[in-house]
């Protein structure tokens, strides 16, 4: 056989080898998957930056079958429309706050109530632990992918106050649930956006304002309040979803949906973690070095604080009887495991 033969030979064999080994636009090649992610937060934030981690660890673990991009800034949509805006497929994940949808969710308002919570971590674990034990139908719409929370909500003011007395009707911003709170202290509750805040405290028309450490900071607070109050027996927590639409979840290849089922259940421990160390030990750091002070109530004066939650406590109960939901087992639930946990 010629050298141009054999040389022809080779090249038809290649060509043949190619073709079968390539797929063609009808042998089903598995297309990659593009997802968008809704957040709210701006880009900077240790929120987006922690779920574009997770977007590539998805894409990771998938070996790029599955691509998620984050969309930060509320630029798909405003923070209000975001669980909406997953079920109508606007986006195919969405990261929010219940509270953004009060009434909408009432049986998961139990994460929000005054239920004395100490430690940074403990929220993102509980609201995770009540999901998986509940399983509440106001959430069957979506794919609940994780949950998180952050640390405690304390009183952040401009004057020292050490016990009851030091802020009775005194004006405090509060919204929502935490304007309950601040009206059965026996202050005045006044509901403005956090945006507003930072004028309001400056020019006196506001003396304090509920938040977790970590966001006096974010939001710029740090001159203006001076005073961390330590009221325990009170502290609240806000809970924020990470969600999926279920029709596009439902149709993920099963093993692409046991792949990020894993990584959820992995992810909690690091957005934990992000709540703890990245929001309220920094946001704590940044007031210390400001010279503010942490003013701690004595045992006694927590728990004066403390007693006046039960109302709301009650209040919740009798509300998710009235609807048929299971409260009063939801709220001794959390409470027993802040007890067992929350140390």
């Amino acid at each position: 056989m010629s050298m141009l033969l054999r040389s022809t030979v080779t090249v038809i064999a290649l060509v043949f080898i190619l073709v079968c080994v390539s797929p063609s636009p009808g042998s089903g090649a598995e297309k990659v998957i593009n997802l968008r992610l809704a957040h709210f937060m701006a880009v900077t934030t240790p929120q987006v930056k922690l779920h574009q981690e997770w977007a590539k660890e998805v894409e990771k673990r998938t070996q790029g079958r599955v691509k998620i991009t984050v969309y930060p800034g509320a630029t798909l949509m405003p923070v209000a429309q975001t669980y909406d805006g997953v079920t109508k497929g606007v986006a195919d994940i969405g990261y929010g706050i219940f509270t953004y949808h009060r009434g909408r969710f009432p049986l998961t308002e139990v994460l929000d109530l005054p239920l004395g919570y100490k430690s940074d971590y403990v929220p993102t674990y509980l609201v995770n632990e009540y999901y998986k034990k509940f399983k509440p139908k106001e959430l069957e719409d979506v794919k609940v992918l994780f949950l998180d929370a952050h640390g405690p909500g304390f009183l952040h003011m401009r004057k020292p106050v050490n016990r009851l007395e030091d802020i009775k009707g005194v004006k405090i911003r509060a919204s929502g649930l935490s304007a309950k709170i601040i009206s059965a202290l026996g202050a005045s509750p006044v509901s403005l956006p956090v945006t507003e805040a930072y004028d309001a405290l400056a020019k006196g028309v506001t003396e304090g304002i509920t938040l977790p450490d970590g966001g006096i900071y974010t939001w710029g607070l740090t001159d203006v309040v001076k005073y961390h109050i330590r009221n325990y027996s009170t502290a609240y927590t806000s809970a924020f979803y990470t969600v999926m639409n279920k029709q596009k979840w439902e149709s993920l290849p099963k093993d692409i949906q046991q792949i990020i089922d894993k990584l959820d259940e992995e992810w909690i421990d690091k957005v934990a973690l992000m709540w703890a160390r990245d929001h309220e030990e920094f946001g704590r750091d940044i007031l210390k070095k400001k010279g503010n002070k942490f003013i701690e109530l004595s045992k006694e004066e927590d728990a004066r604080w403390g007693k006046l939650m039960k109302p709301i406590l009650d209040d919740y109960v009798k509300s998710m009887k009235e609807k048929n939901l299971p409260g009063e087992e939801a709220l001794r639930f959390c409470q027993d495991y802040l007890r067992k946990n929350d140390k």
